[in-house]
């Protein structure tokens, strides 16, 4: 793909559940704004604040219309990454209004460890949810009674989604709890699980779906009420007195600030705008090229008796080890081959470490960026491993 006619030849990146790679017209969007408009938004009455405000609102615009969500009930706020949302989130909601919080056993140390960070400040009970293979939550295993359920919509180790996210909304909201996703691994690839879900909020990073280094939250404005907001600073308030203040967020049009304390990244926020139109307007071919890639890589690891592959099907994002082979020397040894690989435990420790009892694993995650040329590379050196 042009878009990436950066990479150098024998180059293979395998990395983008981590971070994705960037395609030319993100990069060169994120020049413009440096090179073109650099400047503060919100603050300033000058030409090139009002280029800056109109791209970011845009931006806020589009991410609603990509999930699907109404702009009457939902709002985009920006941060860091998805680690940094859950635990804003989590920071400020009233616990008195809720009885528990639940996770899940495949979570990602974001909302894991926040999680329990969460039960241990407040002293509200934690469940660790079971998940079932493909993903889905056996709902009727549990209650949700005024429970904060804290839950990815897609694996970064595997892949596999929260095909029953619906149902599990409803149950949630039944129940009168409150249902966060992390949805950090299935913005690139996976967003149609997503779309039109009404969750109280989604946490991911732009980072991992073609942008630059950045976080979103997409939430719903009714979760305002069981947030008691202490985290504070400028750009939050329209009006400051000795020993009060006026928050901008109680103004509709504002109320994405009650996350966006400071100075903002206005131009990773407008990458992301270019990032969600590159991706809406991608032929089917390159969406059919990532698919054929992944099954083929699939079934090659697949049918090596050495390779313990966690994956049960095809996705862009597979893990696996070797018999005999340390993982992180594996690991080494594909990047002497210019092959770009994670290993370890990938931020999923309990599960992967602990429930699974797995060694270091090493993990291939598939992008739009990646050709046939790309796959014939990796049997050939894994052949040689196997």
């Amino acid at each position: 793909m042009n878009d990436f006619d950066y990479l150098k030849e024998g180059e293979v990146y395998l990395d983008c559940a981590c971070q994705s790679l960037r395609p030319n017209p993100v990069v060169e969007a994120l020049e413009r704004y440096y090179s073109k408009h650099n400047s503060c938004g919100e603050r300033v009455k000058y030409e090139w604040g009002k280029i800056t405000d109109s791209l970011v609102e845009e931006t806020r615009e589009k991410v609603l219309k990509f999930l699907k969500l109404s702009s009457r009930k939902y709002t985009t706020s920006f941060t860091l990454n998805t680690t940094y949302g859950i635990n804003l989130i989590l920071s400020q909601i009233d616990h008195t209004k809720f009885k528990k919080i639940m996770t899940s056993e495949i979570e990602h140390n974001s909302p894991f460890l926040a999680s329990i960070a969460f039960s241990k400040r407040t002293g509200l009970p934690r469940e660790v949810m079971k998940r079932n293979d493909d993903g889905s939550i056996p709902i009727f295993d549990y209650d949700f009674t005024k429970a904060i359920v804290v839950v990815n919509c897609a694996s970064n180790f595997d892949g596999r989604k929260l095909l029953n996210i619906k149902e599990l909304t409803k149950a949630v909201h039944k129940a009168g709890g409150i249902l966060i996703i992390d949805a950090a691994q299935a913005m690139a690839h996976s967003s149609d699980i997503l779309k039109g879900v009404e969750v109280d909020a989604i946490c991911f990073s732009a980072h991992k779906m073609y942008a630059p280094s950045l976080g979103v939250i997409v939430w719903r404005d009714d979760l305002d009420k069981v947030l008691l907001p202490y985290w504070l600073g400028g750009g939050m308030v329209d009006d400051v007195e000795k020993e009060k203040y006026t928050l901008s967020a109680e103004n509709k049009e504002h109320r994405y600030t009650r996350f966006e304390s400071g100075l903002q990244a206005w131009g990773e926020i407008i990458a992301l705008g270019k990032a969600i139109d590159w991706l809406e307007h991608l032929p089917k071919k390159d969406w059919q090229n990532l698919n054929d890639n992944a099954r083929e890589l699939f079934d090659f690891l697949n049918g090596s008796s050495k390779v313990h592959l966690i994956n049960r099907e095809p996705n862009p994002t597979m893990s696996f080890y070797v018999d005999g082979i340390d993982s992180h020397l594996l690991g080494e040894a594909l990047s002497r081959e210019n092959i770009m690989a994670r290993t370890g435990y990938f931020c999923v420790h309990y599960y992967l470490d602990h429930v699974l009892g797995m060694p270091p694993l090493i993990r291939f995650s598939l992008g739009l960026h990646n050709t046939k040329e790309d796959i014939e590379k990796i049997k050939k050196v894994m052949e040689k491993v196997i």
